[in-house]
């Protein structure tokens, strides 16, 4: 008699992904905090560098979130034609590569951008995007767009009875609708971004500035391939990791329910809407915002595309590489893990997100150092890495529908005494292939930008295109760098196309 309406499959592709997560997370962990000099203490500029990450993360949460809020409350109010495409483009910036957007933020605000060049006409001072407000800028341009997403689903959450009864009784919309709303919403919303800044390693590599705005993972990076001081390096990437798993329980626990309750499902209608120049004026802000600066991208960088040097080329190929291998292993993990089941793999399916890449890679590069040079696995620890940080965005679309596959055919598989490979083959794959196909092209967008890992191991005939174009543009080499941006970007965004279409094309589901 059967005990269970899931077909038996083999437990150890389950238990090998999970190991693999452990070793990755709290396996270099256990390294890094092995190697801290934890007798040594901290100098003054490690103080000021996590004095300058967490004032940095607030900032950036904080200006997200307040731009957020007009936006998401404006597309709520407002249909118009375009509108879903607008919308679908507020989640780009999470799929484009962090040195590309540095790189498109220059071309607006940097000493030869659009700003200072209109200065410049009409006779005004230059301004300078390094320091603080260049790294709040930057991280506002990456999560404003992510804030909008989450606040927006909350407008769209209310139902439309609700609406209906406030207009009947002349009621105020925004105290007794919209608010309640965003006490729910917002602050998980400040929490998931000030963990996503408290990361952030690429845009304070750029647009740093100097000692004075230099956060925990640029010292870190320094301290490895600099001064070579890894007891250094390793207490900071303890420090670093106690701060994201501070955020990330915060994030969890003020993590609320949607107050508004259930609806009909009805179209909602506002009555409380008259002008409409405010809102329009706000789109119009934003779309600019975020659009200007990767537009500018393209016209800079498709003039040069196919003038860049060879080792350009070499290093495209590398991250695509790099990416795929990246992507079909964080696929295997997570089919693997979601298949298992269960509470434990749903925590395990979790802990990258409090792990910085940079912890992973400074832990990664104390345990393979010992037996071998860095930058002869250089390519092979990246992929690993790579693919366990993508894993908690994959195991989000995948998981899901791998349990309503079990719930719906998982007693009839039973009674055919369907299991293992069979039941993977026949049943599970072609139900899954939808959300299989994005996360491997959300795992392979993520790949192909990381600029983290790679920085550490990487010498010269190791480095990808993140890599190669960073370099460029310390050469000051802007116009090549662009043409390496631009092609980052088709390839990132290829790739992500190619395996969700993939997956959609003759999907059953």
């Amino acid at each position: 008699m059967a005990h269970s309406a899931v077909p038996v499959t083999s437990r150890w592709p389950g238990v090998a992904a999970a190991a693999l997560v452990l070793v990755l997370t709290l396996g270099t962990l256990g390294a890094v905090a092995w190697r801290a000099e934890w007798g040594g203490g901290l100098a003054a500029a490690d103080w000021a560098a996590i004095r300058f990450t967490v004032l940095q993360a607030l900032l950036s949460a904080f200006f997200s979130v307040v731009l957020a809020i007009p936006v998401a409350r404006a597309l709520a109010r407002r249909r118009f034609r375009g509108r879903s495409l607008l919308i679908t483009l507020l989640g780009a910036p999470f799929l484009l590569p962090v040195i590309v957007a540095v790189l498109g933020l220059l071309a607006i605000f940097g000493r030869g951008g659009i700003v200072n060049e209109g200065l410049e006409w009409l006779g005004l001072e230059p301004i300078s995007i390094f320091g603080l407000h260049g790294v709040v800028l930057a991280h506002v341009f990456f999560n404003m767009p992510l804030a909008v997403r989450f606040i927006l689903q909350g407008w769209l959450s209310i139902p439309a009875e609700r609406f209906r009864l406030a207009a009947s009784l002349n009621a105020p919309v925004g105290r007794l609708l919209e608010w309640p709303m965003l006490r729910a919403v917002v602050p998980s919303t400040f929490l998931v971004i000030f963990l996503i800044c408290l990361t952030s390693f690429a845009v304070a590599l750029t647009m740093g500035g100097g000692p004075r705005a230099t956060t925990i993972e640029l010292a870190i990076y320094q301290a490895v391939r600099f001064d070579f001081d890894l007891g250094r390096a390793a207490l900071l990437a303890c420090i670093q990791f106690g701060l994201c798993v501070v955020a990330a329980v915060l994030a969890w626990r003020v993590t609320g329910n949607d107050p508004m309750g259930s609806g009909m499902d009805r179209v909602v209608q506002r009555w409380d809407v008259a002008r409409w120049g405010a809102d329009y004026a706000i789109i119009i802000c934003a779309a600019l915002f975020l659009l200007l600066p990767l537009a500018m991208i393209i016209l800079r960088g498709l003039p040069g595309i196919f003038d860049m040097p060879g080792t350009i080329w070499v290093a495209a190929l590398r991250s695509v590489f790099v990416a795929l291998g990246s992507s079909a292993l964080c696929v295997v993990m997570c089919l693997a893990l979601a298949l298992r089941g269960g509470a434990m793999v749903s925590v395990i399916g979790v802990m990258p997100l409090a792990a910085s890449g940079l912890v992973v890679g400074t832990g990664a590069f104390l345990l393979v150092f010992p037996f071998t040079r860095p930058s002869d696995v250089a390519l092979f620890v990246t992929m690993l890495v790579n693919a366990t940080l993508a894993l908690p965005f994959a195991l989000r679309s995948v998981a899901p529908a791998v349990g309503q596959v079990q719930a719906d055919y998982g007693r009839l598989a039973m009674s055919l005494n369907l299991s293992g490979w069979s039941w993977m083959r026949l049943v599970v794959l072609p139900r899954v292939r939808r959300p299989l196909g994005f996360a491997a092209g959300l795992a392979a967008a993520l790949s192909m930008g990381d600029l983290g890992v790679i920085a550490l191991f990487a010498g010269q005939s190791e480095e990808t295109l993140p890599l190669a174009m960073y370099r460029l543009m310390g050469a000051y080499r802007m116009d090549a760098a662009a043409s390496a941006a631009l092609l980052l970007v088709a390839l990132s965004l290829a790739l992500f196309w190619i395996c969700d279409r993939g997956g959609r094309a003759d999907a059953d589901m």
